[in-house]
């Protein structure tokens, strides 16, 4: 079974881009709502995360 949440580091992994840009990402009015944050930073519930990907990334889709 995959992980269930999803930080920065691993959104940042998983789309194949840089800090600044997963910045950018979350600023956008279509990202998904963060599950938490908590004192590390904000976790995304990974389904979330993947449903993003499959409707503005869908090329990433195939990755996985």
């Amino acid at each position: 079974m995959g992980r269930r949440l999803m930080g920065a580091y691993e959104i940042r992994t998983r789309l194949g881009v840089s800090r600044e840009r997963v910045e950018q990402l979350m600023k956008r009015p279509d990202w998904p709502e963060p599950y938490e944050t908590l004192a590390t930073g904000r976790v995304w519930r990974t389904e979330d995360i993947e449903a993003w990907i499959r409707e503005y990334r869908p090329h990433l889709d195939e990755q996985e």
